[in-house]
């Protein structure tokens, strides 16, 4: 009985108490809020391309309840920004309400159309969001930096809907696939580093031309996007070494097409590069590549005479599968530093062809999430019906050093066949392996084979500056200090920074400094 009372008692309180209360009444805006921030800046955007969603905050910091009469953009229904306030988009809006001590958001995004805008190039695009009119008005400031870009993109039938998409040649069969793209017109063979390149779906080097890209060009992908080598056609990056590391003015950098900060170092925006069978004379030199979901694919091709692939000189970076990925080909790296992938940051599988000196081959994503080493080998593939084995018929690891936050990182996985070729040596190499729950046994992991591993160094601390950053260059505590030998450190006489490795060579790609 006494809870009922109670009950009774709470309720015709709260009735009481609300039918005291007046309704809501909303002020006009006395000129007087607050803003998070006086301009908002838009991260640099392509023209024709949305930018991410911006937010400006709007305080009241009254004791009344108010209402704006307007909250526009000053350039109108013409501006290139757009609003959402309240739940409402558009570019004009009015009597919004904000409570008293309370606040609301405005978000803020864009699309711009260069040829909209008066400048050609690189230039500022300004707006203002007005709030009130008259003596009471206060603005906050919209800056957007306007990049213009080649666009290279496959057709589309606008009755249909539907994208144009690649035919292969696959071992002589002419197939078609689902890859959207298109291959590449003679005008679009030299990419120059006058404008940014911006390619959705895959733009195909088509049968015995090649691909030529200068240095200092900047390559963006759109989402499952890439660049396909097609049979008989070549692809030449032809950076240049940079004075300054922080810009790489003339490096070729290829990475994502959002240019955000918040989007710098996310992994797998973009889709691959693509030696695919049949390419021929594929050479990269002072490249980066990050952000893709395989940095390299090389397929094939193992037994010609001249590598498939030469890189030099090249750091590629948060892949979200493979940093390279060789599937019975060959490749000739030189100089190259690779970092960050969700699963091996070089994999020669299917056997292949292999030849690294001075290379940094290392691997520190989240090991809670990774199942594969820094480096894997093995000499298979397998169907749903069969194991295909292959010939690894050679694959040399020379002055490199083989590293990253798992352990072992790196793993042989060899089907034996008295038929089959099974080649490999690592030669004065910085390797991290440790195999204390006995997993790994047999000839390939006898480490006292000099005839497989000479002049080993074994997980002693490489002393990066900072791996989540990709700065892989070796401090003075490393552990591959001085272990390099010659013939290999005259092959690559400098490292990737252009400093002389002749006389005291160590491991890896970089020359050991002071921090």
């Amino acid at each position: 009985m006494k809870r009922i009372i109670y009950f009774l008692f709470c309720v015709g309180f709260l009735m009481l108490w609300s039918s005291c209360r007046k309704d809501l009444e909303f002020a006009p805006s006395s000129g007087n809020l607050e803003f998070s921030k006086d301009t908002v800046y838009l991260d640099t955007v392509f023209t024709n391309i949305g930018s991410s969603t911006y937010n400006l905050i709007v305080y009241n910091r009254s004791k009344d309840d108010i209402s704006i009469p307007t909250i526009k953009l000053a350039s109108g229904i013409s501006s290139e920004y757009r609003l959402n306030v309240d739940g409402m988009s558009g570019n004009s809006f009015e009597n919004v309400e904000i409570l008293a001590k309370d606040s609301m958001y405005v978000f803020i995004e864009t699309t711009i159309d260069i040829n909209n805008l008066p400048n050609t190039g690189a230039f500022l695009y300004t707006d203002k969001i007005e709030f009130d009119t008259g003596s009471k008005m206060q603005a906050v400031n919209l800056v957007t930096l306007v990049k213009d870009a080649v666009f290279i993109y496959p057709n589309k039938d606008q009755s249909t809907g539907i994208i144009e998409t690649l035919t292969l040649n696959i071992g002589g069969e002419i197939l078609e696939t689902e890859i959207e793209g298109r291959y590449l017109e003679p005008s679009e063979f030299n990419f120059t580093n006058q404008k940014p390149y911006v390619i959705y779906g895959y733009a195909a080097v088509p049968n015995g031309e090649t691909l030529i890209i200068d240095a200092g060009a900047r390559v963006h992908f759109h989402s499952n996007s890439g660049i396909l080598v097609a049979d008989g056609a070549s692809i030449n990056v032809n950076g240049t070494f940079s004075t300054d590391q922080d810009l790489l003015e003339n490096e070729v950098i290829f990475q994502g097409n959002r240019l955000e900060p918040n989007f710098s170092d996310i992994p797998g925006q973009w889709g691959t590069i693509w030696l695919f069978q049949g390419s021929v004379n594929n050479t990269i030199k002072y490249a980066t590549i990050k952000n893709a979901g395989v940095g390299i694919i090389s397929d094939s091709n193992a037994n010609e005479p001249n590598a498939k692939l030469t890189i030099t000189n090249s750091q590629i970076y948060n892949s979200s599968n493979f940093g390279i990925l060789g599937r019975n080909t060959s490749i000739t790296a030189e100089n190259v530093v690779i970092n960050n992938s969700g699963q091996s940051s070089f994999a020669g599988t299917e056997g292949g062809k292999y030849n690294f000196t001075h290379c940094t081959i290392a691997n520190y994503w989240n090991n809670s999430f990774r199942q594969f080493p820094a480096l894997l080998l093995n000499n298979f593939r397998e169907t749903a019906d069969a194991v295909y084995l292959f010939d690894l018929t050679e694959a040399n690891f020379n002055n490199c050093i083989i590293y990253g936050n798992d352990n072992p990182e790196f793993i042989l996985d060899e089907v034996a066949d008295p038929g089959n070729i099974f080649n490999f040596k690592f030669t004065n190499s910085l390797v991290r392996f440790q195999d204390s729950n006995n997993n790994f046994s047999g000839a390939n992991y006898d480490f006292d084979d000099t005839t497989r591993y000479e002049a080993m160094r074994f997980n002693s601390d490489p002393d990066f500056k900072n791996t989540h950053k990709n700065k892989l260059i070796i401090g003075d505590n490393s552990g591959a200090i001085d272990i390099g030998t010659n013939p290999f450190s005259n092959q690559v006489g400098n490292d990737i920074l252009n400093v002389n490795r002749t006389s005291t060579p160590d491991a890896g790609a970089y020359q050991h400094t002071s921090f």
